[in-house]
This record gives C-alpha cells, sequence and structure tokens, in this order.
C-alpha cells in the first residue's frame, strides 16, 4: 500500500499551538489565565449548541462551513494577536478587507499545502461577506457568549476598575444582539442549557499533564480543540464524507467532556490495574447519562452519546443504533454517518506528543517529559492510517 505524505505544515502545528501562549484579558485582574486556544474551543462548543436549536427551529445549517468558518476565524485571531479587542474592532469597521488579505498572504503556503481546496475557502470566507453569512452570525454570537462566561468570572474582581461598568454594558449588549437567534435565546433564558455550555467551559480550569511543570500550559478544553483541528484537516486528506468530517470534528472537540466528571487520570494509572480502564469507563457512562446529558434536550442525547463514548472506536449509527466497525472509511457515505474514531486517537496522540516537545523546546528540562515524548514517539510514529503515514508529523518534534 502507498501511504500519502500529510501535507500539513510544521509552521502551522506551531500557528496552532501557539493559541496556548495568547493571554486574554491581561488588562485585568483574574483569579487565573484566560488563554485563546481555549477561548476557541468554548465558542465552537457554543456555535454546535446555537446552529442545533436553529436546526430544530427549521433552518438550514451548512456545518461544514460553521465548522471551517470557526478555524478560519482562529486562525486569523492567531495573526492578528497583537490587538486590543477594542483597536481589532475599531480597525476592522474601517480596513476589514485590507486585514483580512494580510491574513491570508501570511497563512499562503501554510493553508495551500492543505486538501480540497481549503486555502481558497479561508480566502472566501474572509473576504467575501456573502459567503456563509448565516454561519457567520451564528459563530459571532458564540464569540460574544464565549467573552461574556469569561467576563462573568473577572468581573467581581475588576468592580473597581475605571470603566468596568461600560465594558459589562458593551458585553451584554453584543449578545442581546443576537436575541433574534432561538439558540441565543434558550441559552441565556433556560438554566438548563447554560450549564451545559458552563460545564464545557470548566473544562479550561483542568490543566493538562498537571504532575509536570510545562509551558504553555495547556488545559483540557484547549486540546480538545487542537486535537479537532488536526482531524477535520486529516479528514480532507483522507476525503471523508461531509458527515464525516462533521463527526470526526465534533467527536473530537468533545472527546474530553467526560473529564468534568473524573479529572484527567494519566495512562500509567489507568493501566497499572486490570480492569481499572472499564471501571472508569463505566463510571464515565452513567454520569454522562445522570449529570450530562440532562443538560441538553432528549433528542440530541443519541449524537452526544455518539461523540463522547468509546471515542476512539470507529463507529456508524446503523438503523438508529451505535455499531463499532473495523474501519470507518469502509462506511463512507452520509448516510452511514461514520466517525473515524482511530483517527481521532491518533490525532489525540499527535496532540500530546506535540505538547510535551513545544515544552522541552523551551527548555523546560523534565524527566517525566522527557519519557512522556519516548514513550508518545515509540508508540505512536509509525502509525499508518487510511493511506496516511504519520511518522513525518512526529518527526517534526522528533
Amino acid at each position: 500500500m502507498v501511504f500519502k505524505k500529510i501535507m500539513i505544515t510544521k509552521d502551522l502545528i506551531l500557528r496552532i499551538f501557539s493559541a496556548a501562549n495568547i493571554l486574554r484579558w491581561n488588562d485585568h485582574i483574574r483569579p487565573l489565565n484566560f488563554y485563546e486556544l481555549d477561548k476557541q474551543a468554548h465558542k465552537m462548543i457554543i456555535a454546535y449548541i446555537i446552529a442545533k436549536f436553529e436546526e430544530e427551529d427549521g433552518k438550514l445549517i451548512n456545518w461544514i462551513k460553521l465548522i471551517e468558518g470557526g478555524i478560519f476565524e482562529f486562525f486569523q485571531r492567531i495573526m492578528l494577536t497583537d490587538l486590543k479587542p477594542e483597536i481589532f474592532h475599531e480597525i476592522m469597521s474601517k480596513k476589514e478587507k485590507e486585514l483580512n488579505k494580510w491574513v491570508i498572504k501570511n497563512l499562503s503556503d501554510d493553508l495551500s499545502a492543505l486538501k480540497e481546496n481549503f486555502d481558497e475557502r479561508c480566502t472566501k470566507y474572509l473576504l467575501e461577506s456573502n459567503y456563509a453569512a448565516y454561519e457567520k452570525k451564528i459563530l459571532k454570537a458564540a464569540h460574544c457568549l464565549s467573552t461574556k462566561w469569561e467576563f462573568d468570572i473577572i468581573y467581581p474582581w475588576n468592580s473597581m476598575i475605571y470603566d468596568i461598568e461600560k465594558t459589562k454594558q458593551k458585553i451584554e449588549y453584543s449578545v442581546n444582539a443576537f436575541d433574534d437567534l432561538v439558540g441565543v435565546r434558550k441559552l441565556i433564558i433556560s438554566k438548563k442549557y447554560y450549564g451545559f455550555l458552563d460545564l464545557c467551559g470548566q473544562l479550561r480550569f483542568q490543566q493538562r499533564w498537571s504532575h509536570a511543570f510545562r509551558i504553555p500550559k495547556t488545559n483540557v478544553l484547549g486540546h480538545m480543540l487542537t486535537v479537532a483541528i488536526f482531524a477535520y484537516i486529516l479528514s480532507l486528506e483522507i476525503e471523508t464524507s461531509d458527515k464525516g468530517r462533521f463527526n470526526n470534528f465534533y467527536s473530537s472537540l468533545f472527546h474530553d467532556l467526560p473529564e468534568i466528571l473524573t479529572k484527567d487520570i494519566i495512562k500509567p494509572v489507568k493501566t497499572s490495574i486490570s480492569g481499572l480502564e472499564d471501571i472508569i469507563k463505566h463510571y464515565e457512562k452513567r454520569h454522562i447519562n445522570n449529570k450530562i446529558l440532562p443538560l441538553i434536550p432528549l433528542n440530541w442525547h443519541l449524537e452526544m452519546r455518539y461523540f463522547v463514548e468509546d471515542e476512539f472506536s470507529d463507529k456508524i449509527i446503523d438503523d438508529g443504533n451505535i455499531k463499532k466497525v473495523a474501519n470507518a472509511m469502509n462506511f463512507n457515505y452520509n448516510k452511514y454517518n461514520a466517525i473515524n474514531g482511530s483517527l481521532i486517537k491518533v490525532c489525540d496522540k499527535l496532540c500530546a506528543y506535540i505538547e510535551v516537545s513545544i515544552a522541552l523546546e523551551y527548555g523546560i528540562r523534565s524527566l517525566i517529559l522527557a519519557k512522556s515524548k519516548d514513550t508518545l514517539y515509540n508508540e505512536y510514529s509509525n502509525t499508518k492510517k487510511d493511506n496516511l503515514d504519520f511518522k513525518q508529523l512526529f518527526d517534526y518534534f522528533h
């Protein structure tokens, strides 16, 4: 079998992970640091919630444009990281096209290497106002809600700061501007649905590799987005169906959701005691049913279970039932609703490998990190999956 070269540049990978260093609200008092990577992950989860409610209301959602729009906006924000929000919005109101052309130009080498004309759609998204207009609106609303969620945490710490009430008013007004969206109204009105948004947001409080000092200190929420971006780009590489791309992205974005209930149990602990991993999985399934699913509409339950249970298994939905399969690519049609869980697993391990590699490159010498890097490389760098050879991605950081 001939394996394809994966057309993801090291520069693009470093851009993605650079968002873990971008501080938010760094001119305010904060009980903890807020990072752009986590913000973007939360935004995409909120966009999913809003879009699902809009779909239930009879609106037509182009999920591929929504996902890709979120990725394009993420890249845009990384490129413009040095601009304060007020300055960013002021410049965008007057020089949006020129600024986006600059972003596209500087991303050109990285995005043009990707499959399926990904770079051309990025250009259309950023330069054509009518392209994906409805999806842009949903993403903007999600952006405002995720900003409000952050602000609600820091507000009590900043009540004495000059103009803080003006900031509060602006944020509330920005959210209310989208009250014509059913999804936004339901999140504002319903404590239950907002509870799901809040629960997902709490994953930014859970630091990965908490037993080892690292820079940057990535959190579970941000990690889920990095896995989702890799899973989506590689779904383009292997030419999955549109439904497969949607499933691979959102299954990745939710794959660590059960860690809200269990925290991050490291692999040596899981594998050191026979049967312990099965006990953890059983606990997760029980509490997903008891604590997470009650926060979302009943008709979303099957899809959410599909995303988070047995997250690294290849699966399809057959006659309304979830069924594990040997290879999701054997069912690469929208009607099978496939998830390529084994691809998501490699992306998860690759992101973990990059996290420890970047920390080591920053000069953080740690026996735990060095051993983890070697273990991840030895176990996963030779993975060949769906005509893709992953070694080159691991070798970028070897």
